[in-house]
């Protein structure tokens, strides 16, 4: 696939992973959309990237419909909305915290994937990256909800690849970990959050989105279901 011209769409594109992707892809010529909940954040990236900018809140199927009737055809579909909710034993949380963590990580996604894949079929073409966490191989004490969430939407992934395959239509989930975003400081990630020669050997947003353009440009023929990657100083015992 060959980014040029094609019409990109990354969900929680104005800052962290999702802006570091939007800037790698636009780089590479594609027509860029980034959606968010935040107005003032969009417009801050589409004046440092020159891009489109759509405001919606991933939750909402009237806000996809809105998305994808501004678009139009869309080549491509970047999942890289998500929040951690609320990090704590799910005995400390409230329901509110729970539903709100699985619609943003999980529910948003398939919404978003329903248009998308409608679409695409119909043009037998086009690429779904689902941007989704570490914590979904792993688990660690009061992130429960949050791994239910991306777990989940691994298997969703696996799901959807099969389904989209014989249009043509590939399927990637992809899985980082520690990052050089906020995400760190507002999940109270320990170490990597507060040490700044500790964040600076985190994957940065720009090479999140070289990773991105690669998964795109590999041969159509060829479809990459799954990928990892870590921080080579994080340390998750027993792996």
């Amino acid at each position: 696939m060959n980014l040029k011209g094609m019409n990109v769409l990354v969900t929680g594109g104005s800052d962290g992973y999702g802006f570091g992707i939007a800037k790698v892809l636009k780089e590479a010529g594609a027509n860029i959309w980034i959606s968010g909940r935040d107005q003032s954040k969009l417009d801050k990236a589409a004046e440092a990237l020159n891009l489109h900018t759509i405001r919606a809140d991933v939750t909402s199927g009237s806000d996809w419909d809105r998305v994808f009737k501004t678009i139009g055809d869309l080549d491509i579909l970047i999942n890289n909305a998500g929040c951690g909710g609320s990090i704590a034993p799910v005995s400390k949380q409230k329901d509110e915290d729970i539903i709100n963590t699985i619609n943003t990580n999980l529910t948003g996604v398939i919404l978003g994937c329903r248009r998308a894949a409608g679409i695409m079929t119909v043009r037998r073409k086009g690429m779904i990256i689902n941007i989704s966490s570490v914590c979904a191989l792993y688990a660690w004490p009061g992130w429960s909800v949050y791994t239910a969430a991306k777990a989940g939407l691994a298997k969703f992934s696996h799901g959807l690849y099969t389904e989209l395959r014989p249009h043509g239509v590939r399927v990637c989930c992809l899985t980082p970990s520690w990052g050089q975003t906020s995400f760190n400081k507002t999940a109270n990630i320990s170490g990597a959050s507060e040490d700044p020669e500790l964040s600076r050997k985190c994957i940065s947003p720009d090479e999140l989105g070289i990773l991105v353009k690669q998964i795109i440009e590999v041969p159509d023929h060829l479809a990459i279901l799954d990928i990892s990657i870590l921080p080579m100083i994080q340390d998750i015992s027993p792996m």
